[in-house]
């Protein structure tokens, strides 16, 4: 295979990450603005928090999205991907144990998916930079 189809191939696969990730963070985004007064009691997660969380994970959907459909993907625009994906796992985590919030034991579960979906993406877009030859 050349190297011009490898890296093409490699790209497609950060490519497809991002896209996921960006679909997926935004979709988020709309379900914790849309449903920030029905999830309330029964996660424990005040509207003075869920809707600032979902204006974020809007806007950073839209900056995956636009990083995705770039021509081409810049390894600094994937390396603070990946970063911000970490921190925002580490985040949800650190968030969730330190007591801030008085999330419920169904609150605590979403969080801590929240996390572990978050450090999935980290991860599988680290694997897609590493496959991109950076």
């Amino acid at each position: 295979m050349s190297t011009t189809v490898q890296s093409t191939l490699s790209t497609d696969f950060l490519r497809t990450a991002l896209r996921v990730d960006g679909w997926s963070t935004g979709s988020f985004g709309v379900v914790m603005l849309a449903g920030a007064v029905v999830l309330r009691d029964p996660l424990g997660l005040p509207t003075a928090w869920s809707i600032p969380f979902g204006v974020a994970m809007l806007g950073g959907a839209l900056a995956l999205l636009l990083i995705a459909g770039s021509p081409e993907i810049l390894f600094h625009q994937a390396c603070g991907v990946v970063a911000v994906n970490a921190l925002s796992a580490l985040g949800m985590v650190v968030l969730t144990v330190s007591g801030l919030l008085e999330l419920t034991a169904l609150g605590v579960a979403f969080m801590f998916i929240g996390a572990t979906v978050v450090a999935v993406f980290a991860a599988v877009e680290f694997v897609g930079l590493r496959r991109s030859g950076y």
